[in-house]
C-alpha cells in the first residue's frame, strides 16, 4: 500500500514507540507499506527531526531518512495551486495525489480540507490501522 506520512505521524511514532503511529512506522520498515515522498517533505522531516526539543540522535535521523529515500518512491509532485489551511501541508497533498497514494496519514485531519484533498483518502493513524485490519480480513 502506497502512503504519504505527515511529519506529525513520524514524530509521534518516534516519541511514543508503542502507539499507533509507531505501528505504522514499523509496518513501513518491514515492507508492508511503501512511502511516497518528495524533496520538500524530506526537507521538512529533516528540519523537524533535528529540532533540539526532540533530542533525537543525528545518526538515527539520517539513517531513517536514508531508509525512506532508498525504500520509498520519490515523486515529482504536480502543483495543485489550491489553498489549504496550512501551506506547509501542500507538499504532502501534492505528493499523495501525483504519486497515486492509497492514503495520506496525518494527526491533523482538520488541516487537510477543501477541494485539493477530495482526490485522496486522509486518515489518522487510528483510522488507518482500523482500515488496514479490515482490509486484511
Amino acid at each position: 500500500m502506497r502512503i504519504v506520512l505527515d511529519t506529525n505521524v513520524l514524530i509521534s511514532g518516534i516519541i511514543t514507540p508503542f502507539g499507533n503511529a509507531a505501528r505504522i512506522l514499523d509496518m513501513l520498515v518491514v515492507g508492508e507499506l511503501h512511502a511516497l515522498y518528495d524533496d520538500r517533505m524530506l526537507a521538512e522531516y529533516r528540519e523537524v527531526l533535528h529540532r533540539p526539543k526532540f533530542g533525537f540522535e543525528k545518526d538515527v535521523i539520517e539513517e531513517f531518512l536514508t531508509y525512506i529515500e532508498s525504500e520509498g518512491s520519490k515523486v515529482t509532485a504536480i502543483p495543485l495551486n489550491k489553498e489549504m489551511i496550512d501551506k506547509d501541508d501542500i507538499p504532502f497533498v501534492e505528493t499523495a495525489i501525483t504519486g497515486l497514494a492509497d492514503v495520506l496519514i496525518t494527526g491533523n485531519k482538520r488541516h487537510f480540507t477543501g477541494k485539493a484533498t477530495r482526490q485522496i483518502k486522509i486518515m489518522t493513524p487510528d483510522e488507518f490501522l482500523k482500515f488496514w485490519g479490515e482490509k486484511k480480513k
